[in-house]
């Protein structure tokens, strides 16, 4: 262990009309650093995670961090993307500055503004995280591109529109907890599994609900080095940090396997020294329901094209085995791309010290997090664990 979470902050996700990236990324640092019990001129380094493709017309957005303190002028600042895997990316940038004692203190801010792009703009913007030269004209953006996958995997192993309808009902139901939820409504899963005016297909056999949703927000995290840790309020340490990149063309791979999620896995257990069994819960990138559903494959839940029986057995409910997003996930919280994975890592570091309110799970010792970029082109699984 070389570094660990100490504060943490959260803007609601949704379509936030008032904000700006700016004003995101101002309040969320304040926050974190407030709850961290850090002041701003403490901070050796910034990582900012912010997508963007367009979604904002102000590129170059690093130094905006600076804007939430003058303590913070002159801190060494960069930008880091890599799709909507954009926040895990700031948060292991930063890890490696502590384990190269390049750093003790970093903050690590995403953020995206989404909804204020028209909706034709926003699915050409999100394909850009695709192989452009192959894929870019898939109808429906990245949902035309998991509705593909989606129908493979049918075509492959059977219908499996149950299970994503009760992986979206599952998802919905957990949110409603979550006061960062850009919906907090418990669906049910009838009206997930039910066509409908309200809840029509939008992609092969993934319907509105298997869909996550066009958000807005920010989230922040403040990273320490253990023995800096040690002595604030709260220390959410790092047992693995693991960072796997695939072939970014899905025709130079098995788009069913996400290999390199469960390479990302294998890495991440074995580092940490502990098996899926030891995990209180996971918080994994269900984009689409679908992805959830191969995810259990790759992390080991269930041997490949059994996905199904991890959510039907109730396995993944918050009461099950393993809960998986009991913070409702990108389906009910909402995916602001480069906020994402910062999110992941502020909600596993609130059920470990046992902040986490309605989405609380029972005595949570060890919580794992796989954040992925694009179709499992870049994976990253942190494993965490509370030490103070």
């Amino acid at each position: 262990m070389t570094a660990a979470i100490v504060g943490w902050a959260h803007s609601p996700f949704g379509k936030l009309s008032g904000e700006s990236v700016e004003s995101l990324i101002v309040k969320v640092t304040t926050d974190a650093l407030a709850h961290a019990g850090i002041e701003a001129k403490d901070v050796d380094e910034i990582v900012l995670g912010h997508f963007n493709a367009g979604f904002s017309p102000q590129d170059f957005t690093a130094s905006l961090v600076l804007q939430a303190s003058p303590d913070l002028r002159f801190k060494r600042a960069l930008r880091v993307e890599n799709a909507c895997a954009t926040g895990s990316a700031a948060i292991h940038q930063g890890i490696k500055s502590i384990e190269a004692k390049a750093a003790r203190i970093v903050l690590a801010v995403g953020v995206e503004q989404m909804t204020a792009t028209p909706g034709p703009e926003i699915g050409r913007n999100l394909l850009k995280a695709s192989y452009v030269r192959e894929e870019a004209d898939i109808d429906g953006g990245f949902a035309g591109v998991f509705g593909q996958i989606a129908a493979k995997y049918f075509q492959k192993y059977g219908d499996q529109s149950d299970a994503l309808a009760m992986i979206a009902a599952k998802n919905h139901k957990n949110g409603v907890g979550n006061p960062y939820a850009q919906i907090r409504k418990d669906l049910g899963y009838d009206f997930c599994r039910t066509e409908s005016d309200k809840n029509p297909f939008v992609a092969g056999p993934l319907k509105r609900t298997d869909c996550s949703l066009v958000s807005d927000g920010a989230a922040a995290v403040v990273l320490a080095d253990v023995e800096t840790a040690l002595k604030l309020g709260r220390a959410v340490a790092f047992r693995a940090a693991e960072h796997v990149s695939d072939f970014l063309p899905m025709s130079k791979r098995d788009v069913l396997k996400f290999d390199g999620c469960a390479l990302g896995w294998k890495r991440a257990l074995a580092q940490a020294g502990v098996t899926l069994d030891d995990l209180s819960f996971v918080e994994t990138h269900d984009c689409f329901t679908v992805a959830e559903l191969i995810e259990y494959e790759a992390m080991g839940l269930t041997p490949e094209g059994q996905g199904a029986r991890a959510i039907k057995e109730g396995w993944t409910q918050k009461d099950g085995k393993l809960p998986v997003n009991p913070s409702g996930g990108l389906k009910a919280k909402g995916h602001p791309i480069g906020a994402t994975g910062v999110s992941m890592h502020a909600m596993t570091a609130m059920q470990l010290t046992g902040d986490a309110g309605d989405l609380q799970i029972k005595n949570a010792k060890l919580g794992g997090i796989f954040n992925m970029g694009g179709t499992a082109v870049a994976n990253y699984v942190s494993i965490l664990e509370r030490i103070k």
